[in-house]
Parts: structure tokens; C-alpha cells; sequence
């Protein structure tokens, strides 16, 4: 299967994790600028579950990136070295997949591939690690590491992020070696000219024998190397492990060094983590089916947990609602029962207002009567006789009717003009005072009649 690389994007916290069949390995970085510091180095048993934090994804991982990486155990992986005609590394893997056929062990169909690009002093030409591994132990791998619910977005091998962090790219043979799961997995390189010229993976059980079952292979790479030009008999020989396997391996490698072996201390774990952390590399044994699964699972697990939070929220409001609902039907019922409670008071009250009503408006009525008859009274001129006087006090009118003498006509005009200034505490009495009419007849009294609208607001 074809497996392209792509670069992995800036996080916040990174995961490196080590499963093997009897323990799990796990760091956990944390990035603050440019420096990337160790939260937790932790072993945990086969059968302990991962932390939280690792093993899911949450929302939080949309503002705050996560990186988990996956160490693949070196069993069934192929390693080989080729020298590409390009300084570019994306170009790389489209050039690798060209001689693909040749190179894999197994039909491309069936297995994961990646490249890691090794820059060399020449910038026109670099060294292209090719990673191939059959696609059925990477799903078993994939497959392990999500039972434990720790889902991989890198998947590397670490002897060759071992080799690749070295700080020490002399010329000569390195070998870098590990006891994991009950083998020694031990990994050969050459440098020659600053150049990474071969890489392999030897695979060896641990025990007494090993010297002698590890000293045909690095012999026959060693045979292969002088075929090929990158090893002579000048090479120099570093062993990278741990002792008592640093003095094995210096005896395998016996009389093919001219000189003494150099014997360095292999990174410890946690360096080889951080190194992995660290690394911004495109290559990847993820296959590209399984990463867009876990995109897919990590989408569907955002929404649903958004769905559940809107249902929860919704269900907090409706409860809050009918909650609300109820305490107000409470309150109305206590005030229904003082309503009821004080309704025959209201009503009482309602009718001895609208007595009390009645009785000033009869009252207003009453003074309003007599205060127009005073004014009337007053007024009226000793010529003129007042035949009647009709106060209608709900229509706030007085009405005064009577005669005079019909050469006297002109005191009716006196008349009404005294009744317009009439007063009552310093206010004007009447709002208009009017004469409807003069009937006068030949040798006789005139009749008149004059209207008044009265001007006081309680009536």
C-alpha cells in the first residue's frame, strides 16, 4: 500500500508511547514556545489502562492540539538506504515510490511504506531511508494500541529516530542495539563521507550464543559493504548499547575491526521520546485509510459530544422552565386565595365609595346650586322680574327665564354681562353666559331667558 508522509502540524501536547507484550511506556511533552519540556514518564503493566488524557480526545483538542506517537517494534521491518538525485525531501517520496516494485520484499498491495530523508553535505543529493513494513503488522500494531483507546497520528520505528538523533555522524560502522521483548534488535549503519550509505535491521534472541549468531550477518554486511565501496578494512566500528550487550556485540564484531571498537552509552528513553517529539518528520506508517478512520471517529465524537451538551443544556432549560412554571402557579394560587379572601372587603368597599359618590356629588350639587342663586340674585337688576331658575347640575347649565319692561330691554344685555363676572372663592363662576331670548310684545313685558355654563371641575 502506498503511504506518503505529510507533515505533522504544530501541537500543545505530544504523547510518545512504547507497547510491548509486557509493559507500556508512556511520556507525555509539553510545549510552551519554543521549549518543549517532560510532563510525565510513566510504565504501566499490560493489563493498566492509559491515562485520560492520553487515551481520548476531547474537546479541547480543537484550541489545544495533541500529537500521539506510536513506536513500532522492529519485527518484519525492512530498512533500505538510497541515494536520490534531488535536495528536496518532498520530492522524495514520489521518486521512491517510482522504484517500489524493486525495493519491496512483499507485493506493494500488501504492505505500508514511508520515507525519511537524510540531508547530506551535498544540498543537490540526500539519502532516503525507505521504511517498508507488511500492512498486516501494522494493523495488528494499530489495532493493540486502539484496544488500549490511544489512537496514533505518527507511527515510527525508534532505532531509527535513535540513529537519525545522533549528534555523531562520524564515518564507519554504527551499531545500535536493544533487548526488547526477548530479542536483541540491533541496527547497522555505515557512514561514509558524511553520508549515510547503508542502514539494516538484524534480529537476533537474547543469550550466551549471541556473539556468535550476530557475527556471520555483520559479516556478511560487512562483505557486502566492500562490494559496493562503503566498507574497507580501514572502517571504524561504534557499538551503541548498553552492557553486558555493548561487550557481545564488540565481540561479534571480532577481528573486522582494525582498530578498537568505540563503545558509547545508547540515548535513554526518555531522550529518544523527546527526540521523536520533537521531530517535524513527514515520515509516517500510518496508513492513510486508518488516519481519515480516526479523523472520521474524532469528528463524529466532536458532535456527538456538542449534541449531548446542547441536549443537556436544553434539558436544564426545559426543567428550569417547567421548574419556573410551577413556582408561578404557586405564587398565583397563594394570590388567588387572597383575592378570593378579600374580594366581599373590595366589594363593600366598591359600594360605600360609590355611596360616599353620591353623596358629595349631591353636596357639589347642592353648593353649586346655591352659589348660582346667590349670583342670580345679586345681579339682578331692580327693573327685572325672574320667573324662573333651572339649575341641571349632571349638565353643569343653569337656565333663568323672566320679564322686563319693554323699554328696559337693555338691562337684560346689563344682566348677562354681571352674570359673566359672577366669582366664587376668586374664580369665574360661569365658562359662558349666553342670551337665548328676547320676546318682546306692544304694551307689554318682554320675556327673556339667558343660559350659563357652569366652570367648576367637581361637578
Amino acid at each position: 500500500m502506498k503511504k506518503r508522509g505529510s507533515r505533522t502540524r504544530r501541537w500543545q501536547i505530544c504523547h510518545v508511547l512504547e507497547q510491548a507484550d509486557e509493559y507500556r511506556a508512556l511520556w507525555q511533552f509539553a510545549r510552551n514556545g519554543r521549549e518543549i519540556k517532560l510532563a510525565l514518564a510513566r510504565k504501566f503493566s499490560a493489563a493498566e489502562s492509559l491515562p485520560a488524557s492520553a487515551a481520548g480526545r476531547t474537546l479541547t483538542t480543537l484550541w489545544q492540539p495533541r500529537l500521539n506517537i506510536a513506536w513500532l517494534p522492529s519485527d518484519e521491518v525492512f530498512l533500505r538506504a538510497l541515494e536520490l538525485p534531488t535536495g528536496d525531501p518532498d520530492e522524495a517520496p514520489g521518486i521512491v515510490e517510482l522504484q517500489l516494485e524493486s525495493l519491496s520484499p512483499l507485493p506493494v498491495p500488501n504492505v505500508v511504506w514511508t520515507v525519511e530523508a537524510v540531508p547530506g553535505l551535498d544540498k543537490a543529493s540526500l539519502t532516503a531511508v525507505v521504511v517498508i513494513v507488511p500492512r498486516a503488522t501494522v494493523e495488528r500494531h494499530l489495532g493493540g494500541l486502539e484496544q488500549g483507546r490511544y489512537l496514533a497520528d505518527r507511527l515510527e520505528l525508534p532505532q531509527l529516530r535513535e540513529l537519525l538523533a545522533a549528534r555523531e555522524r562520524r564515518d564507519g560502522a554504527w551499531l545500535y542495539a536493544h533487548i526488547r521483548n526477548g530479542h536483541v534488535s540491533c541496527l547497522a549503519a555505515w557512514w561514509k563521507d558524511q553520508r549515510l550509505r547503508h542502514v539494516t535491521l538484524l534480529r537476533l534472541p537474547s543469550g550466551e550464543s549471541l556473539p556468535g549468531r550476530l557475527s556471520r550477518p555483520i559479516r556478511q554486511l560487512a562483505w557486502a559493504g566492500e562490494v559496493e565501496g562503503w566498507h574497507d578494512a580501514e572502517t571504524r566500528w561504534h557499538v551503541v548499547a548498553s552492557s553486558p550487550l555493548a561487550e557481545q556485540l564488540t565481540a561479534a564484531v571480532g577481528d573486522l575491526a582494525a582498530s578498537p571498537v568505540e563503545v558509547l552509552d545508547p540515548l535513554p528513553p526518555e531522550k529518544l521520546a523527546a527526540a521523536s517529539a520533537e521531530t517535524d518528520s513527514t515520515a509516517n506508517l500510518v496508513p492513510a485509510d486508518v488516519a481519515a478512520r480516526y479523523r472520521q471517529q474524532f469528528t463524529e465524537g466532536i458532535v456527538l459530544r456538542v449534541l449531548g451538551l446542547f441536549l443537556a443544556v436544553w434539558a436544564v432549560a426545559v426543567f428550569a422552565f417547567m421548574g419556573g412554571l410551577q413556582y408561578k402557579q404557586f405564587v398565583k394560587a397563594g394570590v388567588d386565595r387572597q383575592v378570593q379572601a378579600l374580594h366581599n372587603s373590595y366589594t363593600n368597599a366598591l359600594q360605600l365609595k360609590a355611596r360616599v359618590q353620591v353623596l358629595s356629588d349631591q353636596v357639589s350639587l347642592k353648593f353649586a346650586a346655591l352659589d348660582c342663586w346667590r349670583a342670580a340674585a345679586e345681579a339682578l337688576p331692580a327693573e327685572m322680574t325672574m320667573t324662573q331658575f333651572n339649575f341641571q347640575g349632571k349638565a353643569r347649565r343653569l337656565q333663568i327665564f323672566g320679564t322686563v319692561p319693554g323699554e328696559l330691554q337693555a338691562k337684560v344685555t346689563e344682566y348677562n354681562e354681571a352674570l359673566a363676572r359672577a366669582t366664587v372663592n376668586g374664580e369665574p363662576l360661569f365658562a359662558k353666559v349666553n342670551t337665548k331670548s328676547i320676546q318682546a310684545q306692544p304694551n307689554r313685558p318682554a320675556f327673556w331667558s339667558i343660559e350659563c355654563e357652569l366652570k367648576r371641575k367637581e361637578l
